[in-house]
């Protein structure tokens, strides 16, 4: 599953323009026909926003979901969707977000709407760049359950989501993705407090059926809703037991962290290809090309070109349309500037 050398990537998600966002408020006023060819119509201002940057991976940039994962849980039988949030008003933070109480039976009939997305990407997309699709995996999609009698913890939930995540990934490579990112931000926001090892167990299992079938790989912050993190924004308690993932490519959140913990780029870079965030989707600063070849050299101090993807810290979602592509044209110039220096 090698990629060529610095490679330019994204982690999923992309602002949605303002129109979809006043769109997805009136619902009620659209037909179905009118929603499809919304959704269509995003994605395809996506795909222009990442083609003119010039990366060489694009996604659909997650347009026809509501923030990265949380349409997944309208697939989901056994859920009465959404309680009230703890917090109402005030800042906007992480505790305003609703949880949904389990009723039944854990099940996705219908799987979790990835290889609509990816079939409607594919048949959007130009020749030329990779096309990649993102699923969150079982540990993140748990954390907005409640338990109850039937799954007593969020281990227990895990477990149920477990091989609905594993059937989406398998239904996937079946409709010809060849690039999967399983999103586990859960696993690096709360590995501190947790067995690490078991958040790896969790997730080898659940990528195990199409391990070697495509590209997979997985990204690694330390959450971004509204802007803001979630966890203690250190690498340190995921390692080592985290270069025992089964992935192809790691993406790490560096450039918000001022690069701090940069060092764990080579013991990675040992195990699998690195994707190191070089352009900081937390602040309206507009890196520049000098300012992103910079970091790339200063990954090339710890790992060799052929190991090495750049892309942001994080998805795009949190950050407006006019700066997001501002800040992926100076990501692929800056990156492009030093593979013609290198020759590559």
């Amino acid at each position: 599953m090698k990629t060529q050398p610095l490679r330019t990537t994204v982690v999923g998600s992309y602002p949605f323009p303002g129109w979809l966002e006043f769109a997805a408020a009136h619902l009620d006023r659209f037909g179905p026909a009118d929603v499809a060819e919304l959704q269509e119509d995003a994605v395809v201002a996506a795909i222009h926003d990442q083609m003119a940057a010039g990366l060489d991976v694009i996604t659909d940039g997650e347009q026809t979901r509501l923030d990265f994962n949380l349409s997944f849980y309208g697939y989901l039988e056994g859920l009465e969707l959404e309680g009230a949030p703890a917090r109402r008003f005030g800042p906007p933070a992480h505790d305003q977000r609703g949880r949904h109480a389990v009723r039944g039976e854990l099940q996705a009939p219908r799987g979790l709407g990835a290889v609509a997305e990816y079939r409607r990407l594919a048949a959007l997309a130009p020749p030329g760049p990779a096309l990649k699709a993102s699923v969150p995996g079982p540990y993140t999609l748990s954390g907005r359950l409640m338990p109850n009698a039937r799954y007593p913890d969020r281990y227990a939930l895990t477990e149920a989501l477990l091989p609905i995540v594993a059937r989406e990934l398998e239904a996937l490579v079946g409709a010809g993705c060849r690039e999967i990112t399983v999103d586990e931000p859960s696993m690096s926001c709360y590995a501190h407090r947790e067995d690490p090892q078991r958040l790896v167990d969790i997730f080898n299992r659940t990528v195990a059926p199409v391990v070697g079938r495509c590209r997979l790989a997985t990204h690694l912050c330390f959450g971004n809703y509204r802007g803001r993190a979630v966890g203690p924004r250190r690498y340190a308690p995921l390692f080592p037991a985290f270069l025992d993932l089964r992935i192809d490519e790691m993406h790490l959140e560096m450039a918000s962290r001022e690069f701090a913990e940069l060092e764990v780029v080579g013991p990675v870079s040992e195990r699998m290809d690195v994707a190191v965030g070089v352009i900081d989707v937390k602040s309206y600063y507009i890196e520049t090309p000098q300012d992103v070849a910079e970091r790339v050299h200063l990954c090339l101090r710890h790992a060799p070109p052929d190991r090495l993807a750049f892309a942001p810290d994080c998805g795009l979602s949190q950050t407006a349309r006019w700066a997001a592509r501002q800040k992926l044209i100076s990501l692929v110039r800056g990156v492009r500037s030093v593979r013609e220096e290198l020759g590559l």
